[in-house]
């Protein structure tokens, strides 16, 4: 009878379907070429969402160049597109040949394979601070053409190669009614604050943040009639000057860590379960023709 038993429970192992693990919603996202021929929405949250109906922005413009064109994610909300292109031409007006343009979003939006947290639902988008010059750079160029920081002192302050036009660069972003936020490294922020000769009302919306000196991010506020899109919070009221003289002040004299801090637990990957419902049909959607 045991004997029995151990083969009637082996059997049923042997037959059992195997288990297989769920795929990371990065994998699936990152595995799409083209946008889903859906009308254009973005949907969940920045960080964690998707996006349908995505469209490029073209590679070249008379004002601006799409980089690293291998990654494949110069894909936005026609909103974000249409932003980057009216950026492209304040810098021109302020002394460059226009911008570099680096990572929009993947075709579908979605957790990317590598890099951001946030870019995700169509609506983020990475201006170099590089003073464009070209508006003619091959694909190879695109590639290879290094960014250049703008920070010194660990982001405490800006060098030497920031100007004027990077300063109305940035306010050009911040002023722009679609525009939520735009994030950039502490020590430029100051800079802009002390540079600024009129109202520093639209300095609210330029945060400070790690990072962030080879490009600033700009992230724009959900389109009108996205139901399905999930907003920032807004920032703090007030232009935030002092709170990025603590970040700088931090940077220059860092306090003592804290002994009782708990090491932060390290971050889950996203699977198709974590993101909105409509992620998965915007996945299984016809691409663009």
């Amino acid at each position: 009878m045991i004997r029995t038993f151990v083969f009637a429970i082996l059997a049923s192992v042997t037959m059992a379907a195997p288990v297989v693990a769920e795929p990371l919603a990065k994998a699936q996202f990152g595995a799409m070429d083209v946008g889903s021929d859906q009308r254009a929405a973005p949907i969940g949250s920045y960080a964690k969402g998707c996006a349908a109906g995505l469209v490029q922005l073209p590679e070249t413009g008379p004002t601006w160049q799409a980089m690293r064109l291998s990654r494949n994610r110069n894909w936005a909300t026609p909103d974000t597109v249409d932003f980057v292109q009216d950026l492209s031409r304040a810098a021109q007006r302020n002394g460059w040949a226009g911008i570099y343009v680096g990572d929009l979003s993947q075709p579908r939006g979605g957790p990317m394979l590598t890099g951001h947290r946030s870019h995700q639902t169509g609506l983020d988008a990475d201006i170099w601070l590089y003073p464009a010059t070209r508006m003619d750079l091959s694909r190879r160029a695109r590639e290879d053409l290094s960014a250049i920081s703008m920070r010194r002192a660990n982001g405490a302050y800006v060098n030497d190669r920031w100007t004027k036009a990077h300063h109305e660069l940035v306010k050009a972003a911040a002023k722009d009614r679609r525009v939520a936020r735009i994030f950039i490294f502490p020590g430029a922020k100051v800079q802009m604050c002390n540079d600024e000769a009129g109202s520093k009302a639209w300095l609210r919306k330029v945060r400070p943040w790690w990072g962030h000196h080879y490009h600033m991010h700009v992230r724009l506020k959900c389109p009108r009639g996205a139901a399905a899109c999930i907003d920032q919070a807004p920032p703090p009221p007030g232009n935030g000057c002092a709170d990025a003289e603590e970040w700088v002040q931090d940077i220059v004299n860092p306090p003592p860590p804290d002994p009782n801090a708990k090491p932060a637990p390290p971050r889950r990957e996203l699977m198709m379960a974590d993101l909105p419902a409509q992620c998965a049909q915007v996945l299984a959607a016809p691409g663009r023709p």
